[in-house]
């Protein structure tokens, strides 16, 4: 694709810091804005290699007014911005109705009035609930059962509509559980390994059998990439990952890497309204051309490499920003 301008929400955070560094490197005339707020999990350490390569503004999507500063002249929108942590949904979901729902409606807004080419918006494929056999499909009914996953799935259909509605150039992804370097380390595999690091003990939820699928972070921005610019206007594209396993068997992998002891792992009371199974079916990805380039157990010990060399990026954010006391919440203090 030839030069563009390109606005990013939530570029500071896991999934959209590699994006940006993706995009800078597979299309190095791309002029990217980085619209983020820095809330708890956005990190300007994320992009500190490439920070002299795109422009931050730090603004709300709630606020229609920076939104409009920060989407002129921009051909291409990729929304990343939102609360994602379901654990902390449970606790309060209010942030999780407004940034997600409200913001996103803003931001749609804005790219009307602005006549933006494409508006790609960040899914998950929690929207989907938990799939007992099989696999999800685009057309399937969203049956959501955390806060979470009930704010992503009420924007899902807000792009929808403003598709139907407006005609709206956009396009929805959903994408299954990402690992890889930057993801912050509440999230269960960068927790996980910090934890194995610090001989402190990893909290499984239940029994350890529900299934998730992984796809590292920067499978996913080259899939957000190809669909942004191969998508067909008003679709949607899964996005899978190239492993499945169930969660006390990814536990038992990292602890074998790391060489720690199993009594690392203490059993905690399961997640309220918590999700069995995913599995998306990501055909009509693969019709555009996309394969995985990140083999699950090459990626999961270069990412295990990542945190154990990268301590002074992780350390200071397990003692931060309400941390501790959201850690306390949810896991009782385990």
């Amino acid at each position: 694709m030839a030069s563009e301008t390109v606005l990013v929400t939530g570029g500071l955070g896991f999934i959209g810091s590699n994006f940006i560094r993706a995009a800078l490197k597979a299309r190095p005339s791309w002029t990217i804005v980085n619209l983020d707020l820095r809330t708890y999990a956005g990190n300007p350490a994320n992009l500190a290699d490439v920070k002299s390569r795109y422009r931050w503004i730090k603004a709300d999507i709630r606020d229609p007014k920076a939104v409009d500063r920060a989407m002129k002249g921009c051909g291409l929108v990729v929304h990343f911005a939102a609360e994602t942590h379901v654990d902390r949904s449970i606790l309060d979901a209010s942030a999780f109705l407004t940034t997600n729902v409200i913001g996103t409606q803003v931001l749609l807004d804005a790219a009307l009035r602005h006549r933006v080419r494409r508006f790609l918006h960040v899914s998950t494929d929690e929207v989907y609930g938990s799939v007992t056999k099989g696999y999800s499909k685009e057309g399937d009914n969203l049956e959501p059962n955390s806060p979470y996953a009930a704010s992503k799935a009420a924007s899902d259909l807000l792009v929808r509509s403003y598709f139907v509605t407006h005609k709206a150039p956009v396009v929805t992804t959903r994408a299954s559980n990402n690992y890889g370097p930057y993801q912050y380390p509440e999230k269960a595999l960068p927790l996980m390994i910090t934890n194995f690091m610090e001989d402190r003990p990893f909290p499984q939820y239940g029994d350890g059998k529900q299934v998730r699928d992984w796809l590292h972070v920067v499978d996913h921005a080259r899939a957000i990439l190809l669909v942004l610019e191969k998508g067909g206007l008003g679709e949607v594209y899964n996005i899978g990952g190239s492993y499945t396993c169930e969660n006390r068997e990814l536990i038992a992998k990292v602890l074998k890497l790391m060489g720690k002891d199993a009594s690392l792992v203490t059993r905690v009371e399961d997640r309220k309204g918590h999700d069995r199974r995913y599995a998306l079916d990501c055909a009509k990805l693969k019709k555009l051309g996309f394969r995985h380039a990140y083999d699950f157990e090459k990626g999961l010990r270069e990412t295990i490499a990542w945190y154990v060399a990268n301590e002074q990026w992780w350390r200071p954010l397990k003692v931060g920003g309400g941390y501790r006391a959201y850690y306390k919440a949810a896991y009782k203090g385990k």
